[in-house]
């Protein structure tokens, strides 16, 4: 089948998750990433854990398939103009330095231009590239907290809480690629390569959509719902005889359905249940009301119920019981690569389904300057030149 991405080369500065992410998807569809990693240490994250899958970082095995890995020393003359060298044959270059490191180090916007006019270059930082926070070191957990994301998370009356998952790191590479793929048909049809500015606030802020509508629209900020949904009722876990359900009964005509469900049709009419904009009013007295029926059935007897009937509903399930779900093996969700020294390793599959030109999994994250030799040769480097640069510890 054709590759979406092929014959894309992205020379991929970046590092820990936001970058990686990013570069992950491109090359998830066919793009030859080049990973640049410090001599010696690489990514920080192959240092994360434990767990470690003999020796290799779970954290790092995550994030980093179907690329190439180079080792550079970006502090010396001669390593930069690998850099160079790999720039006048790259399409894309990406790096997630702080605000300004990039321009320091020589491997900024402007210089990487010279050696290629039509390079689409993107920047990952926590605050972006111009702003009054520019300067301040990128988190993601502070990108959560600055966005307001925080202070809508959370049980009412608890703590504000910060998402399970770095939400603003993966959003801000999947924006990165998203813009990146943008910037490339725009150079199809200009002829002309551009910069882009992502970072990690600006994408929570941009995933605040019904939230910040409603703000812009009654100037009051949202309280946290916990699992519960602010315009919709019932829309959240119920405890049943054995566990835990999801229910999210999104309209009148499912609320009707769910009624003859759970034997409780006089719901329908009674004051305060009748209409989507009662059920909201009156949140405290329709959420104990279906608690206490959803505490008759065990999970097992509700799904099968609920699911006859039409009515949205799911198990909150473990991450074990979800990546082993049926239906997350029937989408290819789970798929394991061979390691050159880990063996088999499981990871999560591609989630955009391409008819003509799919995305896969193909190869094992890779060791630590593992392509280094094969890409230095690639760009006329002999093998004196290259065992040179290792006694001198360039690369």
């Amino acid at each position: 089948m054709a590759v979406a991405l092929d014959g894309i080369r992205v020379l991929d500065l970046s590092r820990i998750l936001s970058g990686p992410y990013c570069t992950m998807v491109l090359s998830d569809f066919g793009a030859e990433v080049i990973k640049v990693e410090r001599p010696g240490a690489g990514d920080d994250t192959r240092h994360w854990g434990p767990p470690f899958v003999s020796g290799e970082s779970a954290y790092y095995l995550s994030i980093n398939r179907n690329k190439k890995s180079i080792t550079i020393d970006l502090g010396t003359e001669e390593g930069r103009e690998i850099i160079y060298a790999l720039a006048r044959v790259s399409d894309v270059v990406i790096e997630n330095f702080r605000p300004g490191t990039a321009d320091r180090i020589g491997v900024g916007y402007e210089r990487m231009r010279r050696e290629n006019p039509q390079i689409v270059y993107c920047s990952i930082s926590g605050f972006g590239q111009v702003g009054p926070y520019r300067d301040r070191p990128g988190y993601d957990a502070l990108a959560q907290a600055m966005s307001g994301m925080m202070s809508i998370t959370g049980e009412p009356g608890g703590p504000p809480t910060k998402h399970g998952m770095s939400i603003a790191d993966i959003g801000a590479g999947m924006w990165a690629a998203f813009a990146i793929v943008t910037g490339l048909l725009v150079r199809e049809r200009s002829g002309e390569g551009q910069y882009i500015d992502v970072s990690l606030l600006d994408t929570q802020l941009a995933w605040l959509t019904y939230a910040a509508g409603n703000f812009f629209a009654t100037g009051h900020d949202a309280p946290r719902y916990g699992s519960a949904h602010p315009s919709i009722v019932p829309y959240q876990p119920f405890e049943t005889a054995d566990g835990h359900i999801m229910l999210a009964v999104g309209n009148d005509r499912l609320w009707h359905q769910f009624c003859q469900a759970v034997a409780r049709p006089e719901l329908t009419e009674q004051p305060g249940f009748a209409t989507s904009a009662e059920r909201v009013l009156n949140r405290e007295t329709v959420v104990a009301t279906v608690a206490e029926i959803m505490k008759a059935r065990t999970t097992g007897e509700w799904m099968r119920l609920l699911e006859e009937k039409g009515i949205p509903s799911g198990p909150i399930n473990t991450i074990d019981q979800a990546l082993n779900d049926p239906h997350a093996r029937a989408r290819d969700m789970v798929v394991t690569l061979e390691h050159p020294t880990a063996g088999p390793v499981t990871m999560i599959g591609v989630p955009a389904k391409l008819s003509a030109t799919p995305g896969a999994a193909l190869s094992a994250p890779p060791l630590l300057g593992q392509h280094t030799d094969e890409i230095l040769e690639s760009l006329g480097y002999d093998e004196q030149s290259i065992a040179a640069l290792k006694a001198r510890n360039v690369i």
